[in-house]
């Protein structure tokens, strides 16, 4: 029988991904491309191709939470991995 208390005791495969958690990763990312967004606009010299990488990084991690509604486990798998590791890489090299 399933206990939710118990996560050994479920049902999914051990690598599965919840939409969730799918969706979590994908809006660490988006914080973080947002955070970045502020400091560079409210920089006195904002650069205009960091303000567009970053405008389009966002815009790319909309997407993606945009997929994950129609997404198959596997494909929620790959995104939140990609998005996992993304966020490290982000966090590693700072603003």
């Amino acid at each position: 029988m399933h206990d939710p208390a118990d996560p050994s005791s479920s049902s999914e495969p051990a690598d599965a991904v919840g939409p969730q958690g799918s969706a979590d990763a994908v809006s660490e990312v988006m914080a973080w491309y947002t955070r970045e967004l502020l400091a560079e606009r409210r920089d006195s010299h904002p650069d205009p191709e960091r303000l567009e990488h970053l405008l389009a990084r966002q815009q790319e991690c909309v997407q993606d939470r945009a997929r994950l509604g129609d997404a198959d486990t596997e494909e929620a798998s790959r995104i939140t991995a990609l998005y996992a590791a993304r966020l490290k890489e982000l966090e590693a090299a700072g603003p």
